[in-house]
């Protein structure tokens, strides 16, 4: 019976490697995060999505997903105090299916991008009209339709691979954003 088991427990897990790399980017990121996969080897950020409704609201957002692989992200790999895409390749896009409110401003629906400036101890989040540009090169803050200041908060966990989630806050939503040993949250009145 031993023999039986190891031998189903060997083969599990020896197609679970062997199928790792096979994984889209969403199902590859989503199995580093949670240990599944012990060391990240995939090359490149994959693209991924997050998605959610929340009331009569579609949240919809798209990015590109770097991993940490040993390097120092916060005031290394992402400079404090710049506008940074959040995200890789392209700049970050989020699509509100109805009319949503951020930091007070009302936001007609459609597409957007999503930039941030992080800092030690604030980040301001951004929503911009120009979601179609290369990462932030082409970042113009006269197309800001809003800035929001939020308060990063330390996680006891790693997460290897760049990660957005749409949470449920009552009745409204949250924009979650979490890297390395950091989260930030988006509030967004959708009701």
């Amino acid at each position: 019976m031993r023999i039986l088991f190891a031998l189903v427990f060997s083969l599990a897990f020896s197609s679970l490697i062997a199928q790792h790399q096979h994984l889209s980017g969403d199902g590859y990121a989503d199995s580093v995060n949670k240990g599944l996969i012990a060391k990240d080897t995939m090359k490149g950020s994959p693209k991924r999505v997050a998605m959610k409704t929340i009331g009569d609201t579609h949240i919809h957002i798209e990015y590109g997903s770097p991993g940490v692989k040993g390097r120092m992200i916060w005031g290394g790999l992402v400079a404090y105090d710049q506008v940074w895409a959040t995200g890789a390749h392209n700049a970050t896009s989020i699509d509100f299916s109805t009319d949503v409110t951020i930091g007070g401003k009302k936001i007609t629906k459609g597409k957007y991008a999503l930039f941030t400036i992080p800092g030690k101890t604030e980040w301001t989040i951004i929503i911009n009209t120009n979601y179609q540009q290369h990462l932030a090169d082409a970042y113009n803050a006269s197309e800001d339709i809003v800035r929001v200041k939020v308060k990063p908060i330390k996680k006891p966990q790693v997460t290897q691979r760049l990660t957005y989630s749409v949470v449920p806050s009552g009745k409204d939503a949250g924009v979650m954003i979490e890297w390395e040993y950091l989260k930030v949250v988006l509030p967004i009145k959708v009701s």
